[in-house]
C-alpha cells in the first residue's frame, strides 16, 4: 500500500488504503461528491500523503563522495540540477547539507564554490522538511515542518518569490503574502514557483510568460500570489509542475492546468497555453489520487488505480506505443494489475510506475533510448528508476531513508550469534565459550546436522570441547554462519582455510583464499604458499606461487621460506625454475 487518503480532524481520523472498496456490498465505486461527503465532512482538508521510500542513495553517483559514516547519517536527500551535480540532504539530526556544482548559487552556501565535501547550512540546522522542490535555473524550494518556506539558488524572473531578481545566495525565507499560512508542499518548473498551504490554497509566483502563475496575463510575478479564478473556494491537495506549466487536484479528485499547452500538457483537448487554471474535462467522473508531470507531459492515478498519461510523446513517454501527442487524457498501462504509484519529473522525459504487488514499470526516455510501452523492471521503487535511467539522473521527489525498529531475518541472526541470553549451545575453545543456538548451525552446516543427528540426544551435551583449532578461527567460522561473511587478517584465515576443508564448507574457503591473496606480502607469501598446498587449495597456490616468483630475491630472504621441508624447497625450486625465474 503506497498512498492514504487522511482526513485531519480534531476529533476523528478516518484512513482509505488502496486495495479497500468503500462499498463491499455492490463492490461499485463511490463518484467524486459521494466521497467527499463522506470523508469531507470537517472543516480540514483531505490530504494525499506518499509512502516512505526505502532507497539506497548511493545509487546516485554523487553520493559516492560521502564516506559510509555520512550515509548512514541520511534521512531525507535530493539530487538535481542540469547535469545531477547538486544534492541535498538532512540528517537524522535535523542538519541540512550540501554538496556538488554550486550552479547560480544553488547549494545555498553564501558563495559561488562548488564543494565535493559535504558543507552545513547552518541557517537550516533542526528545521525538518516536509517538501522539496528545484527548477532547472537551478532554485530551489524547502517548505518545514512549520509551514516556513525557504529558497535560494537562480532568480533572474523572481522566482524566489522575495520580490527582486538578485541570486539568492543562501536560504531567505518566503513571507509576503503567506503570513499566518502554514506551506505543506512546493513545487517549482523552470523558472516559476508553487507552494501549497494547509488551508488548501495555491499560491504562485516567478517566470509567467504562458501564464504558468495564473493570474490571467504573462506578467512575471515577482512575489507570492494566491491563484484563484475557478480554484477559488476549493481545497488543493496536491501540486505539480511541467517546464512551464501547472497543475493541481482538488481533494474530490478534479484536476486543473494552466500555463504552457503547446504539446498539449495540460490536458485540455486543445493546444493553447491557459493563463488561468481551467478543469480537465478529459477527467470528470474519475476521482484523480496523484499528479507527475514530466518535462512536457502529465500523468494521473485514479483512486481506482487507473492511469491517465496526456501531452508531449516523442520519447514515448506517455506509454501509448507511439510517439503522438495527446491533448486529453488517455488511460494507459490498461492491461496491467491496480497501479498504486506514478513518478515523473519536469527535469525529464521519463515517466514510471508502480503496481500493487510490487512491480515497477518505465517508459519514455531511458538512457537515450525512446522506450515507447511500459517496460517491466528489475528495480522495487520508481525512484531506482530516475537514479539508473532518466537523464539527468536527478530525483523526481524528496526520498526519505527513515528507518524503523525491523529487522530482516539476516539481520536478526547476524545480532543473536554470540549471545549467551538465547543461545542453547556453547563452544569452548582456548578456554573461551562461544554461544551460538543448534537450529541455526543444523540449518547452516551439514557438519553439524549429521553430528547433531548422530549422537545429540544421546549426549545432550550443552558444552562442546575443540582443541584442534584456535578460537578466532574458530568463532570466525561460527560467525560466517551466521552473518556469511569472514573478517580475519590472512594469517588466520588459513587456519580457517583449514577448517573450511575440513568441514567441507566450499563457500568458505572461497572466501578465505579471497582475504589470503588480498594480504599477501613478501614476508607471508611463502607461508601462505604451504598453506594452499597443504590445503590442496589449487587457485591458491597458483596466486601465492606466481607472486613468489615475481619477488623472488625478496622472498628467499624471508624466515619463512628457509623454515620449509626440503622436498616444499625442492619442489618449488624446480617449479620455478620451469617459468624461467633463474634465467638472468
Amino acid at each position: 500500500i503506497s498512498f492514504a487518503w487522511t482526513l485531519h480532524s480534531s476529533r476523528q481520523c478516518f484512513c482509505l488504503l488502496f486495495g479497500f472498496t468503500l462499498d463491499f456490498a455492490t463492490r461499485s465505486r463511490l463518484v467524486p461528491d459521494q466521497l467527499r461527503y463522506l470523508l469531507v465532512s470537517k472543516p480540514h482538508p483531505l490530504r494525499l500523503q506518499r509512502s516512505v521510500a526505502m532507497v539506497d542513495v548511493s545509487k546516485w553517483p554523487l553520493f559516492t563522495l560521502l564516506s559510509a559514516q555520512e550515509l548512514a547519517s541520511i534521512r531525507q536527500a535530493c539530487i538535481f540540477g542540469a547535469s545531477a551535480n547538486e544534492a541535498i540532504y538532512i540528517t537524522h539530526d535535523d542538519e541540512v547539507y550540501v554538496l556538488g556544482l554550486n550552479c547560480s548559487n544553488c547549494l545555498g552556501t553564501g558563495d559561488s564554490q562548488s564543494t565535493i565535501v559535504a558543507k552545513k547550512l547552518d541557517c537550516l540546522t533542526g528545521k525538518k522538511l516536509v517538501s522539496l522542490s528545484y527548477g532547472s535555473g537551478p532554485h530551489v524550494l524547502l517548505a518545514t515542518e512549520e509551514g516556513e518556506l525557504y529558497a535560494w539558488g537562480h532568480n533572474g524572473y523572481s522566482q524566489l518569490g522575495n520580490g527582486t531578481t538578485n541570486q539568492g545566495v543562501s536560504p531567505i525565507l518566503v513571507t509576503t503574502n503567506l503570513q499566518n499560512k502554514k506551506v505543506t508542499e512546493v513545487a517549482c518548473g523552470s523558472h516559476h514557483s508553487l507552494a501549497l498551504t494547509h488551508e488548501g490554497e495555491v499560491f504562485a509566483w516567478g517566470y509567467n510568460n504562458c501564464g504558468q502563475v495564473g493570474s490571467g496575463s504573462t506578467a512575471n510575478q515577482p512575489t507570492p500570489r494566491k491563484v484563484s479564478n475557478c480554484l477559488q473556494n476549493k481545497v488543493m491537495v496536491s501540486i505539480a509542475c511541467g517546464q512551464t506549466s501547472s497543475m493541481a487536484v482538488a481533494d474530490n479528485g478534479e484536476v486543473y492546468g494552466w500555463g504552457y499547452n503547446g504539446n498539449g500538457q495540460l490536458g485540455l483537448g486543445n493546444n493553447g497555453n491557459q493563463l488561468t487554471p481551467s478543469r480537465l474535462i478529459g477527467l470528470q467522473g474519475l476521482c484523480v489520487l496523484q499528479i507527475a508531470s514530466g518535462y512536457a507531459h502529465s500523468l494521473a492515478l485514479t483512486d481506482e488505480g487507473l492511469l491517465y498519461a496526456w501531452g508531449a510523446n516523442t520519447y514515448g513517454q506517455l506509454g501509448t506505443g507511439n510517439k503522438s501527442n495527446q491533448l486529453s487524457p488517455v488511460q494507459v498501462m490498461t492491461e496491467k494489475e491496480r497501479i498504486v504509484e506514478i513518478a515523473a519529473c519536469h527535469s525529464t522525459h521519463t515517466s514510471a510506475a508502480k503496481t500493487q504487488s510490487g512491480q515497477v514499470y518505465m517508459w519514455g526516455q531511458c538512457r537515450g533510448q525512446s522506450i515507447v510501452l511500459p517496460h517491466l523492471t528489475h528495480f522495487s521503487s520508481t525512484d531506482d528508476v530516475f537514479a539508473c535511467f532518466a537523464t539527468p539522473s536527478v530525483m523526481w521527489r524528496l526520498l526519505s531513508m527513515e528507518h524503523d525498529d525491523f529487522l530482516t531475518v539476516a539481520q536478526s541472526l547476524k545480532k543473536e550469534f554470540d549471545n549467551p541470553e538465547t543461545s542453547d549451545l556453547k563452544f569452548s575453545v582456548d578456554g573461551k565459550y562461544i554461544h551460538v543456538h543448534k537450529a541455526v548451525l543444523k540449518i547452516r552446516c551439514e557438519h553439524f546436522r549429521s553430528m547433531f543427528q548422530s549422537h545429540w540426544n544421546e549426549d545432550m551435551k550443552e558444552v562442546i570441547e575443540i582443541d584442534q583449532f584456535s578460537y578466532p578461527v574458530y568463532r570466525s567460522f561460527l560467525e560466517f554462519l551466521y552473518t556469511d561473511s569472514v573478517d580475519l587478517p590472512p594469517e588466520d584465515a588459513i587456519g580457517l582455510l583449514d577448517l573450511a576443508t575440513s568441514y567441507c564448507e566450499n563457500r568458505l574457503k572461497k572466501l578465505c583464499q579471497h582475504i589470503i591473496k588480498r594480504g599477501i606480502t613478501v614476508e607471508n607469501a611463502f607461508s601462505l604458499l604451504s598453506a594452499a598446498i597443504r590445503y590442496d587449495a589449487e587457485d591458491l597456490e597458483e596466486f601465492c606461487f606466481k607472486f613468489c616468483v615475481n619477488h623472488l630475491t625478496e622472498v628467499t630472504q624471508t624466515a619463512a621460506f628457509w623454515q620449509i621441508d626440503g622436498n616444499m624447497l625442492k619442489e618449488f625450486i624446480c617449479r620455478a625454475s620451469h617459468c624461467g625465474a633463474f634465467k638472468n
